[in-house]
């Protein structure tokens, strides 16, 4: 079971709308990856990597430069998360997820994270906006490529970069990782995917995210369009903040646990644990 004793409560007119909705779309971000335990870049700056900053490593440029280096930090980086598990957020939206599927809604999941933490939780996303560190392809002819788990086990950074594989269909592009680089554009068919979603939702949850990184960000703001409502939960006011209908200011693996046991009526059986503080909930009502 999902320890909720020290949980903040939720404002009874948030409960209403999650009761009531049908259609909902969740926008979720580093913040609820992070309470799982997943490294920030600046986190893994270490070892091989120490003299470089994210933006040097995370770019196009870099890859043709040092392709070596840069695979093996992705694959680092990938073996790393691969050592967390879900939290009690990520669960709770599986959870409500299911709920509404079997009751003919549905429940859509557009991340910002390159991590598969939604994905092990059981549910099922929509769309992965800065792509994903689990997927590979070709740099040259776009090919998908599988390789196997990484193997490094987190301790310590890798001594030696490894060099990419070779694309094994146009033999000679170099295999990348599957994520959104800076100076690249986003997918355009998963963010398609998630604006269509944001439009046609009864209520809207932006989760865990700072509303910094464009055009990702702006998403959520789509169901302003329709009047739909937005419910931000994050422990500190962000970007999106004055935008948003409601605020619950707490942790994710806190909050969406009672949120979706109000909704459910089924309590949250959680695989993980979550720390979190016991912070107010504030909201603001139009």
């Amino acid at each position: 079971m999902c320890d909720q004793s020290d949980a903040p409560p939720i404002p009874d007119d948030v409960l209403t709308l999650a009761r009531a909705a049908r259609h909902v779309a969740v926008f979720s971000g580093a913040g609820i990856s992070a309470e799982s335990g997943v490294p920030t870049f600046r986190e893994v700056q270490t070892g091989l990597w120490e003299r470089f900053s994210a933006q040097d490593l995370a770019t196009p440029e870099a890859f043709e430069s040092d392709p070596a280096l840069v695979h093996t930090w992705y694959r680092w980086r990938a073996a790393l998360i691969q050592q967390v598990s879900p939290n009690p957020g990520h669960q709770a939206l599986a959870q409500w997820q299911r709920q509404l599927g079997g009751a003919g809604g549905r429940l859509s999941i557009a991340t910002q994270n390159v991590d598969d933490l939604h994905e092990r939780a059981g549910a099922e996303v929509l769309a992965h906006l800065h792509g994903s560190i689990t997927a590979h392809r070709c740099a040259e002819c776009d090919a998908p490529a599988e390789l196997a788990a990484p193997q490094y086990d987190g301790a310590a950074a890798p001594a030696e970069p490894v060099d990419p594989p070779l694309c094994e269909v146009c033999e000679e592009g170099l295999i990348r990782p599957g994520v959104v680089w800076f100076g690249e554009p986003l997918p355009m068919e998963a963010f398609d995917a998630a604006a269509d979603a944001m439009r046609a939702a009864d209520l809207i949850l932006v989760v865990g995210t700072s509303g910094l990184v464009q055009p990702a960000a702006s998403l959520p703001l789509l169901g302003m369009e329709r009047g739909t409502p937005l419910i931000e939960i994050n422990p500190e006011p962000t970007e999106l903040s004055d935008a948003m209908h409601h605020r619950l200011r707490g942790p994710a693996g806190k909050l969406l646990p009672v949120l979706v046991q109000a909704v459910t009526g089924e309590a949250l059986h959680a695989m993980d644990g979550s720390d979190g503080t016991d912070d107010s909930v504030e909201r603001r009502a139009r």
